[in-house]
């Protein structure tokens, strides 16, 4: 999986630093990425059903324990991400199923930039001045990868693509 401009060496750096302060608080990063999401594309909550319950505010889907658990997964994929930075193709499989799977519950690809820039609100809020330009440009790369290879779930690219 090549994200079409790799990371540097430093790059790589930055995005484990970063990570590293944030990621002892998975759920609680998580609400803020996810909070993020529901201001910014409120269109996305029906998206998210257990039992096939509607939760009628994102603040109830939000303290939903079946919701948490999904904060959990989705934080375990961007660590994953981080534990990899040096051979994301071997990632590959797994995201364009995760992309599928996505697909299948109704997200359209255009909804991962609303994603990318949550993630990166969430980094901004959680790391502060710590969170400069290099740092977000870093976790661009990074999340573009991700989400080329998950979009392999929706369209079959040739090969070699």
């Amino acid at each position: 999986m090549e994200s079409g401009m790799p990371l540097s060496g430093g790059q790589r750096a930055l995005i484990r630093e970063s990570w590293q302060r944030v990621s002892g608080s998975p759920v609680q990063h998580g609400l803020i990425l996810f909070t993020r999401l529901f201001d910014l594309d409120p269109d996305l909550l029906p998206l998210f059903q257990y039992n096939c319950k509607q939760f009628a505010s994102p603040q109830e889907c939000l303290s939903a324990p079946e919701f948490l658990d999904h904060i959990r997964k989705v934080m375990l994929v961007i660590d994953a991400a981080v534990s990899h930075l040096e051979n994301l193709s071997c990632l590959e499989e797994y995201l364009c199923n995760l992309g599928k799977k996505h697909q299948a519950v109704g997200v359209k690809v255009e909804s991962f930039s609303t994603v990318g820039e949550s993630l990166l609100y969430m980094l901004e809020k959680c790391l502060g001045a710590a969170f400069s330009p290099e740092v977000r440009e870093a976790w661009s790369k990074l999340y573009s990868a991700v989400v080329k290879a998950m979009r392999r779930g929706w369209e079959t690219l040739p090969e070699g693509d």
